[in-house]
């Protein structure tokens, strides 16, 4: 083989690892751009949201049964286990009404959990100013080949957690198919 030929090739298989670990940057980049923008379109291509709404709903539940478990006042085994029987439909009616392009855009400018309860208004574009942007940190990392995280603080809450789990279709497109509560660690990253 040819030293040209070599070096194309070698040149060929960089240029399709770097697009290949890179495409999800690409994409989060995408997901925040429109929910600044308050962009519906763009966040309704950008979001899987069958598969979000189910993440969302398994993490709310997972959350609630602990809460309810460590509550004191559960003492009667009764009542706390009807609660914990009504519970996850009460989460799966609150999920399937919340979850819309606007709650999207809202937790991606605010890196706040969503709050089933509240109820969404319309998407407005976030604020212009600088400071408004410094808010919001995004860190990043693979937790397998075919999900990445992007793990949201908010300075006014540095110690609150909020990671898009966003999954690859095809080779380098990527979609927001879930969400994760609980605080990122070490382990999560590959």
């Amino acid at each position: 083989m040819s030293k040209k030929l070599i070096a194309g090739l070698m040149f060929a298989v960089a240029a399709f690892l770097v697009a290949y670990f890179a495409s999800p940057v690409l994409a989060v980049r995408g997901l925040t751009e429109a929910a600044r923008a308050g962009d519906e379109a763009a966040l309704r291509e950008r979001v899987d949201f069958p598969e979000f709404r189910a993440s969302l709903k398994e993490e709310l539940n997972a959350e609630l049964m602990v809460r309810m478990r460590a509550d004191p006042r559960s003492d009667n085994p009764v009542l706390s286990g009807l609660g914990m029987l009504l519970a996850p439909s009460l989460v799966s009616g609150a999920v399937d009404a919340f979850v819309t392009p606007q709650a999207i855009a809202a937790m991606v400018r605010s890196a706040k959990a969503p709050d089933p309860v509240a109820r969404p208004g319309p998407v407005a574009p976030a604020e212009a100013t600088e400071s408004g942007r410094d808010t919001v940190h995004q860190s990043w990392a693979y937790r397998d080949l075919d999900t990445f995280a992007v793990t949201l603080t908010n300075d006014e809450h540095p110690d609150q957690h909020l990671a898009l789990l966003m999954e690859r279709r095809g080779l380098f497109s990527w979609k927001l198919a879930g969400i994760d509560l609980t605080a990122p660690s070490e382990d999560d990253a590959i």
